[in-house]
């Protein structure tokens, strides 16, 4: 894994989007080669806009990959499938080419041109995706890794270091026992007892020891053997680390005062405010003008439904526990909390209208709250905004809940995007994870990559209610 501006990349990942950002630079070239070989081709393509087209085409092409999913990488899917996952992808990237150079004509290099640029994209992309999955198979991207502990924690690791495929594969060695750890893994999984540590990581090649155990006091704790096998290279984390680096989570039962003072991230400074203020505004303004004509279709459609009030306004809590109204397209119907308590949010709730649930299932209804953060209220991206009623709620029951409100809540985040809508404690304390992930190791790489799993997310229709 890769660490970049704080948040963990998958190595694989970043190299495979290396090599399709390459790909598609080189394929505008050659198939300007191929289609122009009778022209003058050096003086074709001498001009600076003929490298802007190349630019634009490759950062379009990784944008549309990355918008529809293409670096969750599954390494056990065949080349069939990843051919069906690619084509709306190229579609995607089709109709935003065709649009930047309806919009910026000097761009343009022909149909001919462009033809052969999406076609030597496609062969590209689908070959070394194909050579990245052989290579996969053959346990050269793969890590070897040793669990320290049996117990429950060690089991909750080893199920993420397996169904994490997409981020990273691993060789699972298998677990040491740690005394008065209770057994959650199966024997056979238990590596024999008699051999050290060290000894057993350099037997069986190990590149990582993974430590899940909640006790590590006493002289039964192998402290010296972990000394030793980070002296020999081996490296050493603890599953709190690892749950951050492989789930983008901050476990709340592994969370002490002293890590949170001690601990690096949470970053406050002065650039980083500035740039997150600067990319609200920008992103912001971008979508609310890009967004406009759709928003004044939804309020006509919305009015027609019902003769209904269009935007609701609704108290939510913000930076430092401040109250601010939100805005958002009214999706549910005029009386939907007529007991006069506030109610979760479920799967089919009667209470949407046919507008609202569509509008829902596209996101659309967040987008007055554009407005929240041209006024300050809101960011872009931060922690998902809740009521005052459930925030009183979950702070008596959830731990460390009030650390979301350090900074502005956003319109989408990295719970949003990673989970469904919170419907319970246990949801809530799920998306919590992923917020004081967000709060820890926010930066402006983080609030891009969040934005293009928003757009994967609007365009899939994932996570809505």
């Amino acid at each position: 894994m890769l660490r970049i501006a704080n948040h963990y990349v998958s190595k694989i990942t970043f190299i495979l989007l290396l090599f399709e950002f390459g790909i598609s630079l080189a394929a505008v070239y050659l198939g300007a080669i191929i289609r122009m070989a009778y022209l003058n081709f050096p003086a074709y393509t001498s001009t600076g806009n003929f490298f802007l087209t190349a630019l634009t085409f490759a950062m379009t092409m990784i944008f549309c990959l990355s918008a529809l999913g293409m670096y969750q990488i599954n390494f056990r899917e065949n080349i069939r499938n990843t051919l069906l996952r690619l084509m709306p992808a190229f579609a995607l990237a089709l109709a935003f080419i065709t649009l930047i150079f309806y919009v910026v004509p000097d761009l343009y290099v022909g149909r001919g041109v462009m033809g052969l640029v999406f076609t030597i994209t496609a062969v590209g992309v689908l070959l070394i995706r194909v050579l990245f999955f052989k290579t996969s198979e053959t346990s050269l991207l793969r890590s070897r890794i040793i669990f320290l502990g049996t117990g429950k924690m060690a089991q909750e690791c080893h199920v993420l270091a397996l169904s994490n495929s997409s981020r990273h594969e691993y060789s699972i060695i298998g677990f040491v026992s740690v005394a008065d750890d209770d057994p959650f893994v199966l024997k056979k999984y238990i590596l024999p007892a008699g051999t050290g540590l060290a000894a057993l990581a350099e037997m069986h090649h190990a590149d990582e020891i993974v430590v899940a155990v909640q006790n590590r006091r006493g002289g039964q704790f192998p402290i010296q053997d972990l000394l030793d096998c980070k002296l020999n290279g081996v490296k050493v984390i603890d599953a709190a680390a690892f749950f951050e680096r492989e789930a983008c989570q901050i476990r709340v039962e592994s969370l002490q005062p002293g890590w949170l003072v001690f601990g690096d991230g949470f970053n406050q400074s002065f650039s980083r405010r500035f740039s997150k203020q600067l990319f609200d505004l920008v992103v912001s303004a971008f979508i609310f003008m890009l967004t406009l004509p759709l928003m004044l279709v939804t309020a006509l459609l919305i009015f027609l439904e019902d003769r209904g009030p269009i935007l609701y306004r609704q108290e939510r809590i913000g930076k430092n526990g401040c109250h601010y109204m939100v805005l958002k397209f009214r999706s549910m119907g005029i009386s939907a909390e007529r007991a006069g308590n506030p109610q979760w949010a479920s799967a089919n709730d009667p209470r949407v209208t046919r507008i609202g649930r569509i509008i829902r299932k596209l996101r659309i209804d967040e987008l007055p709250q554009i407005i929240n953060v041209l006024k300050g209220d809101m960011s872009f991206v931060g922690p998902r905004p809740e009521r005052p009623f459930f925030v009183d709620l979950l702070c008596k029951d959830v731990p460390f809940y009030n650390m979301r409100h350090s900074i502005k809540p956003g319109i989408t985040g990295m719970a949003q995007v990673r989970y469904a809508y919170g419907a319970s404690v246990e949801d809530s304390l799920q998306k919590l994870q992923y917020d004081l992930y967000y709060v820890k190791n926010n930066s402006l790489f983080l609030d891009i990559l969040i934005l293009l799993e928003t757009v994967q997310v609007v365009l899939l229709g994932k996570g809505a209610r």
